[in-house]
């Protein structure tokens, strides 16, 4: 039996790849406000904005490829059950060939219904427009978890941790809840390793850090976790 290895992944992860994350310097937040971009409320007010703000960063995902990071936590599937729970919408971690992904915050290259949420479609290419409709004849959305809007995926994923042998955090800076809460549900025996060039939050016993980019740092990693199995 493998142990299972569970990996918390955030925008860090997915940046070496060219995808800009939201809160570093020259990151999205100097452009947008996110109140005007990622909540239902904007939605409402704008949607034409919305839909500019999500079909221009799915433009950019067509563009992107995994990078050495996202292909190091697949190569650790030799000798672990890996499971990867991600704060990201891009899908680089399947582009590089992860076996088990949950999305908590959605998925950019999905759509789904606006009256009805479980009508979730793939989107055909990069861009949204207004007239997509879902079968039942509703304007199709971006498939986002919006800020102020629920997270369903923590149903799934908070048993993942609490099953967890192992717990990797790489690229987060464990300020979005209720997915910076995950960490809590570790078993107090599991060894835990943070990958980020800043020390998140994490005031645990047993963490091991390692101070790099995703990249390297997963390297760094592979070679400590081999240790473990």
């Amino acid at each position: 039996m493998k142990k299972k290895l569970v990996v918390l992944t955030g925008a860090g992860m997915s940046q070496e790849s060219g995808i800009r994350t939201f809160r570093d310097m020259g990151g999205l937040w100097e452009e947008y406000d996110v109140t005007e971009v990622a909540t239902p409320e904007a939605w409402e007010r704008n949607p034409e904005l919305v839909m500019k703000f999500y079909n221009d960063r799915r433009k950019q995902l067509y563009e992107s490829e995994p990078n050495k990071g996202h292909k190091g936590l697949v190569e650790l599937e030799k000798d672990f059950d890996v499971q990867i729970i991600t704060q990201n919408v891009d899908d680089l971690h399947e582009r590089a060939g992860a076996s088990k992904v949950l999305h908590l915050h959605g998925e950019l290259k999905k759509v789904r219904s606006t009256r009805y949420p479980n009508l979730i479609y793939d989107l055909d290419g990069w861009e949204l427009k207004f007239g997509d409709l879902c079968e039942k004849g509703h304007q199709l959305r971006p498939h986002i978890v919006w800020f102020g809007e629920m997270v369903p995926a923590m149903d799934e994923a908070v048993p993942l941790v609490e099953q967890a042998d192992i717990l990797v955090v790489v690229g987060t800076s464990l300020n979005v809840y209720p997915a910076a809460g995950l960490v809590h549900y570790i078993r107090e025996d599991v060894p835990v390793f943070v990958v980020d060039p800043e020390r998140p939050p994490v005031y645990m016993k047993g963490v091991t850090f390692i101070e790099e980019k995703a990249g390297e740092g997963v390297a760094q990693l592979k070679d400590k976790l081999k240790q473990l199995i």
